[in-house]
């Protein structure tokens, strides 16, 4: 007789998803509780040592009554007990409240206050309507209450101190917040995330010029992109940079963003009596649409879009299901001419993307850099 446990008997199986699933959620509300814990006991520090009632030798003399206390317990030394006041301090600032309670609040078409998608989708309670929203977010408490705390119970203390640790603004501790959440970052991503200065790009990413459909949200494809791990020499060929792709494909997706289905590379084309390749051919899940990389070791040509928007349209013919969205393209060049691609996507119908690529990180000073610099051209285009 057959080994039902061998043979992967589906009541087994089940069984075992409900035990997986139960301690993942006795883990998070674990976690939840844990960072709470933090965050209250910061808010204790905090409150003693801004009256002036502590001192450093009244912190460390808690966390000898602790360690008295409860041996057992780790992490609540003099050093642990500062983090926490400031893990604290960081998201009651009013200027953090102030911008949570901003990037909260939507109005509907009937006019009613919504919950963003983005923090329902954090919190796991889509279209919530909170009413009256304005009302109850004007109350410094009531926000930390109701909407912060929960956001941060949902990532751990380590990917926090992360976060603390190597952020600077507080738009850039919510993007990273929000991103870590929505992706499922482990530790080791999120660390390269913050390395490789995934906030900046994006908001650079945010002025390239591109063709895409309003459906598509902000922040969805990044510019440039960072191939570090790839590994490749500086001169390289788009053979290379395919292989090198392949065999990191799991880095590769991680980089581009989660959600990405791979389907092939040199995936075949087959128009009129000629067969075409593409290099690199994707699904993505949340877009519901084929992604196409479009590899160049050199920098952008306008050329390079005729070729994109053929291999689109033969996709979308031919590959693309009725209930799927229009194939996007992105195409990936060494370096690109800013004005060059303007003119090239001024009369583009196409959903593309023109991105850069780098095989190096860059340093975030030189991306702040042009951030800034970014920031000046558009307020006296504004002026």
């Amino acid at each position: 007789m057959s080994n039902p446990v061998e043979n992967g008997n589906p009541d087994f199986e089940h069984v075992l998803l409900l035990i997986l699933e139960a301690r993942g959620r006795v883990y998070a509300k674990a976690n939840a509780e844990l960072v709470l814990l933090y965050f209250n006991v910061g808010k204790v520090v905090a409150a003693k040592v801004s009256a002036g009632n502590w001192g450093e030798s009244t912190v460390q003399a808690l966390a000898n009554f602790i360690a008295t206390k409860l041996p057992e317990l780790s992490g609540f030394n003099r050093r642990g007990l500062y983090r926490m006041k400031q893990f604290y301090e960081t998201y009651s600032n009013p200027q953090m409240v102030s911008t949570v309670i901003a990037q909260l609040q939507v109005i509907d078409t009937k006019g009613a206050e919504k919950v963003s998608p983005l923090v329902s989708q954090i919190l796991n309670n889509q279209n919530t309507v909170v009413s009256p929203l304005v009302t109850q977010l004007e109350n410094k408490e009531n926000a930390i209450e109701n909407f912060i705390k929960p956001m941060l119970g949902k990532i751990s203390w380590t990917h926090h101190l992360l976060i603390l640790n190597k952020t600077k603004t507080i738009e850039e501790k919510l993007f990273y917040l929000s991103h870590t959440v929505l992706e499922k970052l482990g530790k080791r991503e999120l660390e390269r995330q913050l390395n490789a200065a995934v906030y900046e790009r994006t908001l650079l990413s945010n002025k390239f010029v591109s063709s895409l459909p309003t459906q598509v949200p902000q922040n969805f494809f990044k510019d440039p992109y960072i191939f570090e791990f790839l590994n490749l020499p500086q001169e390289h060929s788009e053979k290379d940079f395919e292989k090198a792709i392949i065999h990191n494909l799991q880095k590769f997706i991680l980089e581009v963003g989660k959600g990405f289905a791979y389907m092939g590379n040199q995936f075949r084309l087959q128009v009129g009596n000629k067969d075409y390749y593409t290099d690199l051919l994707f699904y993505h899940r949340d877009l519901q649409c084929l992604v196409l990389f479009e590899l160049k070791i050199e920098d952008f040509a306008p050329e390079f879009l005729g070729k994109l928007n053929f291999y689109l349209e033969a996709l979308d013919r031919d590959v693309k299901r009725p209930t799927e969205n229009p194939s996007i393209g992105i195409l990936l060049c060494k370096g690109k001419d800013t004005e060059v691609v303007e003119y090239a996507m001024a009369r583009n119908t196409s959903p593309a993307i023109i991105a850069d690529y780098e095989t190096r990180l860059i340093d975030k000073k030189i991306l702040a850099e042009k951030l800034h610099q970014l920031s000046e051209i558009l307020n006296k285009v504004t002026e």
